[in-house]
């Protein structure tokens, strides 16, 4: 084809989770109520980890930007999508897909750290108490949590360039309910080597990373709570980490489900669903997840809510 007759995609048009028109509005209200408790959900937990004193520690500290990434990342998909379900053309400008690839990237990436670093916080504490305080002090959480962001952005900034530095011409239907890495690059004309071998260095070596992390401070913590001669004393320890490795094991037990599935096995309808789940259902589980098992922001909730209820009388 002569390159005057190639036609420049100004826009994709995503298919969304189902094509199936009987069903967009019950989805739309699925989605919809899945969003909300999101919102609810990480909104309380960035509260109660602010206004309450007893939740400043560094814990918490770290699981108020967890909550936050969780918001940013579902924030970026979610109202895209519910807006899709209620219209005929499920259109994205080439400039708005490509924001909301960088969006996703930036939190899904920091979310992989972040959790890495919850993982570092419960080895310090279980496995170093006497230093906790001095080893994970105000400045090394400000510090680790940078250094998230910052990355993540890094990374954000080069993959999503990168996707889009390739040609995009006739073809700009995408199967997929937001403008994500591989759907994008299957419409590209042109070579795709560099981006997909980017994303697959990058995707690859940040879960590996990450997760050695987890397991290492997973392995030591079992050691140091088998160390521990009452049952008492295990349990308590065994609960601080519970919600946390129950966190780690339901996002890590999606990723490696999508990327590590057999080539023979892989389609884009099984990544569409793997999707939902790490950028909608789990950012609604997390802060049920933490809430749930934890009596510090139980107590927290209930100290804020009577708060709340006492102060209009007491004007």
């Amino acid at each position: 084809m002569a390159p005057g007759n190639v036609t420049r995609v100004t826009e994709f048009v995503l298919t969304g989770v189902s094509d199936r028109p009987d069903l967009q509005i019950p989805l739309f209200f699925v989605f919809l109520v899945i969003y909300g408790l999101t919102v609810a959900g990480n909104l309380s937990i960035i509260t109660l980890t602010t206004v309450d004193s007893r939740l400043h520690t560094p814990m918490y500290f770290f699981l108020r930007h967890l909550a936050l990434i969780n918001l940013g990342n579902s924030t970026v998909i979610a109202p895209k999508m519910l807006i899709n379900f209620l219209v005929k053309k499920k259109t994205s400008s080439y400039y708005e897909c490509a924001t909301q690839l960088g969006g996703f990237l930036v939190f899904i990436v920091a979310e992989v750290f972040m959790l890495a670093v919850m993982a570092y916080d419960r080895y310090v504490a279980i496995c170093n108490p006497l230093l906790y305080m001095v080893v994970v002090s105000r400045r090394v959480c400000v510090l680790l949590v940078s250094l998230t962001y910052l990355y993540s952005f890094s990374t954000a900034i080069v993959a999503s360039s990168s996707v889009f530095s390739v040609c995009y011409c006739s073809s700009n239907v995408v199967n997929h309910f937001f403008c994500d890495i591989v759907p994008l690059l299957a419409l590209s004309c042109s070579d795709t080597y560099f981006p997909e071998t980017f994303v697959f260095i990058s995707a690859a070596t940040n879960l590996v990373c990450s997760m050695i992390i987890v397991l290492v401070s997973y392995f030591n913590i079992v050691l140091s709570i088998l160390k521990i001669r009452s049952s008492e004393g295990r349990k308590k320890a065994f609960s601080t980490c519970a919600s946390h490795m129950m966190a780690v094991t339901v996002f890590y037990g999606t990723m490696i489900f999508m990327y590590v599935q057999p080539q023979t096995n892989h389609s884009l309808d099984t990544d569409k669903m793997a999707s939902v789940f790490y950028t909608l259902v789990i950012p609604m589980l997390n802060p049920m997840i933490y809430s749930l098992r934890n009596k510090d922001v139980k107590a927290a909730l209930k100290r804020f809510l009577t708060n709340l209820c006492c102060s209009p009388k007491s004007m």
